[in-house]
């Protein structure tokens, strides 16, 4: 089954634009710049690559990103 959703953003973000959106397309989540909504480009990730993402980022495994 597909699911399509509106695009979304986290809710802590607030009314901040330097975030990404998301949103579920024909059976992939796409990602986008909210800056550049509508002529920057969109990512489309498989769900379950997406899941490890968001998996790995709850465990710590981005942490060393953060400096």
């Amino acid at each position: 089954m597909t699911v399509n959703t509106d695009w979304f953003k986290a809710a802590k973000s607030g009314s901040q634009n330097g975030c990404v959106e998301m949103r579920g397309d024909n059976g992939q989540v796409q990602v986008r710049d909210t800056k550049a909504k509508g002529r920057g480009p969109i990512l489309n990730i498989p769900p379950s690559a997406f899941g490890a993402w968001v998996a790995g980022a709850k465990g710590g495994e981005l942490d060393l990103l953060m400096g």
